[in-house]
């Protein structure tokens, strides 16, 4: 009888599961459990009718293959619907779209959305972690990874949860730091094959970083990379006695992939504490670097170390990007970096070497340029007791939102920010539970930040277009680039906007009345093309008119 009855139950499955295929994706997004995200889902570039991963595929470039809404009618797009979020203030996660359903965080708490009206499908709720410091107190998290019928995310307090894809259910949870020794996380998780990839925040805080490995079934941990040396191990000599211990170099943003190198590619941030480098004499490594590693072992195949013995919390936390692009005929695989500390970095993937960097910023007085190495030529300005003005200033030239990449324009699309802020330096020791700055920055009266949209063309090495923002300078929106010839972008005023990507030329903008600290992502559902972005405590999606 029980078997007679199990074959009912997969017959009728089975029934549902045909009259779907069927219906194409004329689907009800409530039958989330049909969502099984194989990893050949995840190895698809550039997205398309799904968004499976922070940045829409490995390569961090945020270009969707969609192209319904164009140059021609984008002045045509209106809001379809808002997601209100009732336990942050300020959204910074990108949503994830698979098969019609949106998936997407805020603080501790996920939420399974119908991505063409809202609609929520289920909820799953955490408390927010209290005793925090410094970043981890705001509780700001990034987004999810998925993964077949599974949903993962971090917390506040740096616990890896998995969840049911289907009912938000709870599945395992795993705390792979201590939030007591200043530990959290804020980012989104990245899928590898079957592991689950995590690091952390906590860079001003006096941790040591380290990004981990989780396989992605029963939540076993299975690599650990530690970002700042021990003692005896390459680069130690930056870390006298136990200062290893809170070293920085923390792993809070999500990496990039290359399945045909089969390298991970992963920034770390500013070494500890951040103004003064008397305690960590050298190059401070891992801190301010991208990392080349084997994602089935965590071994370092290479390092690029952007800003050497950093003063400035410069961190290298910005996307990698990775870009193919022929040079004399000859195929190159690259990465592309704008970075916080003001140039921009093109290295070969496959070995680290340095080809190119360019200043992409006019107020920069810490470094004259970049040598043939590609180490930075210093000023000799740095923070000091009675005060310097640095430029970049603290947010730095750029930052973790989402720089895209068009491969039909060449071009590369970021914000930059032009500012300069008075850096101070005062020794201090490292006390568990309190920050690590030794001492901090603050803004100089009368300076005023310029936000700037940038298009860099890869060929000729220069800035091909640039777009000014109307504002205080203190918006944190990425960008996103389309097979429609847009790139999208939430502006400095609260707006999101849409330019024409070859031309800078703006097209469209709608005022959300609030700031933005998030990226944007494009999806479809039913043959209708969606761009969603979160703006304040809201996700806002847009599609033509009808």
């Amino acid at each position: 009888m029980k078997r007679a009855c199990q074959l009912a139950a997969l017959a009728v499955a089975l029934t549902c599961f045909i009259a779907w295929a069927a219906a194409g994706q004329n689907h009800d997004p409530a039958i989330s459990s049909l969502i099984d995200v194989e990893p050949s889902l995840l190895l698809l570039r550039p997205p398309g009718v799904n968004w499976p991963s922070y940045n829409g595929d490995y390569t961090g470039r945020r270009y969707s293959s969609l192209a319904q809404i164009n140059v021609k009618n984008v002045p045509q797009l209106s809001a379809q619907w808002v997601f209100h979020s009732r336990n942050s203030n300020m959204l910074e996660a990108t949503p994830v779209v698979i098969n019609g359903v949106m998936f997407v965080t805020s603080a501790n708490d996920a939420f399974a959305l119908d991505a063409r009206t809202g609609r929520e499908i289920w909820h799953y709720s955490r408390p927010i972690t209290e005793g925090l410091i410094d970043d981890a107190s705001a509780h700001h998290n990034r987004g999810v990874a998925v993964w077949r019928s599974r949903v993962y995310m971090e917390t506040d307090n740096a616990h890896l949860l998995c969840l049911d894809a289907r009912s938000g259910h709870l599945i395992w949870d795993v705390a792979y730091a201590d939030a007591h020794k200043n530990y959290g996380a804020t980012s989104a998780p990245l899928i590898i094959k079957d592991k689950v990839l995590v690091g952390t925040s906590g860079g001003d805080d006096g941790v040591r970083g380290f990004l981990d490995a989780f396989d992605a079934r029963a939540g076993k941990l299975l690599w650990r990379f530690w970002t700042i040396p021990g003692p005896g191990e390459f680069g130690s000599s930056s870390w006298p006695g136990e200062s290893y211990w809170y070293g920085g170099g923390t792993t809070w943003m999500p990496g990039t992939y290359d399945p045909e190198l089969d390298t991970l590619y992963w920034g770390t941030s500013n070494p500890d504490p951040d103004f003064d480098g008397s305690s960590r004499p050298g190059d401070d490594l891992y801190t301010d670097c991208v990392l080349a590693l084997d994602p089935d072992t965590g071994k370092l195949k290479w390092h690029f170390q952007f800003t050497p013995h950093d003063l400035y919390d410069y961190d290298a936390t910005e996307t990698p990007v990775l870009v193919d692009r022929d040079d004399q005929g000859q195929p190159r695989k690259l990465l592309v970096e704008a970075n916080r500390n003001g140039f921009l970095y093109i290295l070969d993937r496959a070995n680290g070497r340095f080809i190119s960097a360019i200043p992409f910023v006019k107020k920069l007085n810490w470094a004259k340029g970049i040598d043939a190495t590609g180490r930075p030529i210093l000023t000799g300005v740095k923070p000091t007791a009675n005060g310097s003005r640095i430029c970049p200033g603290f947010s730095g030239a750029t930052n973790w939102f989402s720089p895209s990449y068009n491969p039909s324009t060449g071009l590369f699309y970021f914000l930059a920010l032009e500012d300069c802020e008075m850096y101070y330096s005062k020794p201090e020791r490292f006390v568990p539970g309190r920050t690590y700055y030794a001492t901090g920055v603050k803004r100089i009266p009368g300076e005023r930040g310029q936000k700037i949209l940038l298009a860099y063309n890869l060929k000729t090495n220069r800035i091909e277009w640039q777009y000014p923002q109307v504002g205080a300078g203190r918006s944190w929106a990425g960008t996103m680039t389309t097979a429609g010839g847009l790139v999208f972008f939430g502006d400095d005023s609260g707006s999101f906007e849409a330019v024409d990507a070859r031309t800078g030329a703006p097209l469209w903008h709608f005022n959300t009345g609030q700031e933005i600290h998030a990226s944007p992502m494009s999806y479809a559902v039913a043959g209708r093309q969606y761009v969603a972005i979160a703006a304040g405590s809201d996700l806002f999606a847009f599609a033509l008119l009808d």
